[in-house]
């Protein structure tokens, strides 16, 4: 059930919305690339570092520990102190990520600046998603959400063939001098177009079911509880997480090791990928303010459609050296429904509590891309080391990613069944 207020409303998109809306997605962009390039550039660590599948699983996921670890803390400073001072203050971070990262000559160095990044970054999504769930209404938050991601989409884009062209004139570590120097003009902008923070009204005064001792575990006590956070739970983990653990990272392997094709070749692909991500993330926003209108909600919606896409995935792996970039592509842009649960957890609560709904889910995707990522690497080298090729290594690794998501799906579907049969039962008795 979504709690909308007076201080969810606000101006259309092009009635003051645009400037806050696009300074938050120039960070976000940078946020995205950073996340993804590391499917561009394993083959160069490969090289140079002398990387196994498991050791670049670890390399990609430092990203998605030092983002998840900061969730819950994220989640309390968003409700408490605003979004924008917390964003300014987390993308210094990041900037001193990338410049360790780009100084390190160790793979523990490189680790440790990985996550850095993963810590610095971690509000580039849920500081601009909170701020959209306090200013505006519930279809604009949908489209803006939408196109945050798309947003993301084309900094995944940027990682792909741009990077590609990159390398040779300023390597990947002047890539990523670069990257810091553009997410400084990010805080600026932040500083300068993102209206003050108001400050929240304290959940304990709005929320009759927090006390007056409330404390920030008590308000993630509620999220966790709510039955809106569980049913989407399981999708978030291994749906969400398994998209952005593909799409940011194993996609690029399995074009190289699987289909045979050159790392230019793979990287094209990847940016075919990421192409098709934008487009499906710009049409989400486009239509989903007209289909919320209509009474479709976002649930209705992911339980309608999303079984097509872990048919797909079951179709990709039984292709094999068949499955190329478009297969993929058609895989994330049927998956990419999943990103519409991420709202709609946000609209079930309280807008006091946004900032802890929005950041508690969020880790829970990114947790699931930590332990997809590097739990593929470490299944694929297991398996590897036993004597399989390559294919059938890849497919018993995905093939674990299919059954989690098969399983996710129907839990949300005898979830909704159950509230729907209460509802029923609750109007029977009137």
């Amino acid at each position: 059930m979504s709690h909308d207020t007076p201080a969810a409303t606000g101006p259309g998109f092009w009635g003051g919305a645009a400037p806050i809306f696009l300074s938050f997605a120039f960070a976000y962009f940078f946020s995205a690339l950073l996340r993804a390039v590391t499917a561009t550039l394993a083959p160069v660590f490969s090289q140079e570092l002398n990387l196994s599948a498991g050791a670049l699983g670890l390399l990609a996921g430092a990203y998605f520990l030092g983002f998840s670890a900061m969730q819950l803390p994220l989640g309390a400073a968003l409700d408490r102190r605003g979004p924008k001072h917390v964003l300014t203050a987390l993308m210094v971070v990041a900037v001193a990520g990338c410049v360790a990262f780009a100084l390190a000559n160790s793979v523990p160095q490189l680790l440790l600046a990985r996550l850095l990044i993963g810590v610095g970054v971690s509000a580039c999504l849920m500081a601009p998603l909170t701020c959209f769930r306090h200013r505006f209404d519930p279809a604009l938050q949908l489209r803006m959400n939408s196109w945050m991601l798309m947003t993301g989409s084309l900094g995944m884009l940027a990682s792909t063939l741009p990077v590609q062209w990159l390398l040779p004139i300023m390597g990947w570590r002047g890539l990523f001098f670069l990257v810091a120097a553009l997410l400084l003009v990010a805080i600026v902008a932040i500083a300068r177009l993102v209206p003050a923070d108001e400050p929240a009204a304290p959940a304990k005064r709005l929320l009759p079911n927090i006390s007056t001792e409330s404390t920030a575990e008590d308000g993630y006590r509620a999220v966790f509880t709510h039955p809106a956070f569980l049913r989407m739970a399981p999708l978030a983990f291994f749906a969400y997480g398994g998209l952005v653990a593909m799409q940011s990272l194993w996609i690029g392997p399995w074009l190289t090791r699987v289909a045979g094709q050159s790392p230019a070749h793979a990287a094209e692909g990847l940016f075919l990928v990421n192409a098709c991500m934008l487009v499906a993330f710009l049409v989400w926003g486009l239509v989903m303010p007209r289909l919320t209108r209509r009474g479709w909600s976002a649930e209705r919606i992911i339980r309608n459609s999303w079984p097509v896409g872990t048919l797909w995935l079951g179709g990709l792996l039984a292709l094999g050296q068949e499955a190329g970039a478009g297969a993929w592509a058609l895989w994330c842009v049927l998956t990419s429904v999943v990103s519409l649960s991420q709202p709609a957890v946000g609209q079930a609560f309280h807008p006091a509590l946004a900032g802890r709904a929005l950041s508690a889910y969020n880790l829970v995707i990114f947790v699931g891309v930590f332990a997809l990522q590097w739990g593929i690497g470490v299944l694929i080298d297991l398996l590897t080391h036993w004597g399989w090729g390559p294919l059938p290594a890849f497919r018993a690794a995905f093939g674990l990613v299919l059954v989690g998501c098969l399983l996710s799906f129907l839990w949300l579907h005898w979830s909704l069944g159950q509230e729907d049969g209460a509802r029923q039962s609750a109007a029977a008795r009137r």
